[in-house]
């Protein structure tokens, strides 16, 4: 089965009552059906929290805010855990980031491959201009073995801005950069583009706090720019499970012409 129709799937069963899954205690949900989102470990362990804390608060507002019913984000090592069990990965990349080793680059491949989309956060775009210096290098050299289809800006009529909401542009707690995905539609992976790339720190606007506060201050600010970067994420996790769907609907009317003759 495809990653993105498992994917579905899973979020299908974890929908349901806790009862009528595999085994699960009343109550619990079975954590082999559970959806999660999963973000890469980078060994910094100040960084690592800061994505597990933007991964479980965007989680939440997907939870809040969608019939989707994700659990708490995995952090991960490609090459070392199973990444076909999650539908997206978080991954920031900082200047220190070492090249993937062979057995991570095949994991990393094969998880795009089947339909997993890879978004990587430099935290260097737009109103975050030199805050991670160094993070593009890196990016080259850990994207250098892997199999990343020729990019371009995201156009204004992208899935990604109009997945669940309408959005003008993408801003995390940066806001004003450019976010690229794939050039070209690949339909053996239902147009998906398997990587999303930028540098808005979405992490850290959708990070929320043990008291569920936001800890970090979104810039240049206000809360209509965390808001928005909220709004992205819902985007981004209806895209990771569902593919181009919102996309499909715009064929819906010559559809239903044909079918009504």
């Amino acid at each position: 089965m495809p990653l993105r129709a498992g994917m579905v799937l899973l979020a299908l069963l974890a929908a349901a009552p806790a009862a009528a899954q595999r085994g699960a205690p009343a109550g619990e949900a079975d954590p082999a059906l559970a959806t999660r989102l999963a973000y890469v470990v980078t060994g910094d362990a100040s960084l690592d929290e800061t994505q597990r804390m933007g991964l479980l608060g965007l989680s939440d507002f997907v939870n809040r805010r969608t019939a989707a019913a994700l659990a708490e984000p995995a952090a991960v090592t490609p090459g070392q855990d199973d990444l076909s069990l999650f539908p997206l990965l978080y991954w920031v990349v900082t200047a220190e980031a070492p090249q993937p080793d062979a057995a991570a680059v095949k994991a990393l491949n094969d998880f795009m491959r089947q339909g997993g989309i890879i978004l990587f956060d430099t935290r260097d775009e737009g109103s975050g201009e030199g805050f991670a210096s160094g993070a593009r290098a890196a990016l080259r050299r850990v994207t250098r073995d892997l199999a990343i289809p020729p990019l371009a800006p995201v156009p204004e009529d992208h899935v990604l801005k109009r997945a669940f909401y309408l959005l003008p542009d993408l801003p995390g707690r940066f806001a004003g950069g450019q976010v690229w995905v794939a050039r070209d539609q690949d339909r053996a992976n239902d147009s998906v583009s398997p990587v999303i790339v930028g540098g808005h720190d979405w992490a850290s606007a959708w990070a929320i706090d043990a008291r569920g506060n936001n800890p970090f201050a979104v810039i240049p600010g206000g809360t209509r720019q965390r808001t928005l970067a909220y709004r992205f994420g819902v985007n981004l996790v209806m895209y990771a499970l569902t593919g181009n769907y919102k996309g499909d609907q715009v064929h819906v009317p010559a559809i239903l012409e044909r079918l009504g003759n």
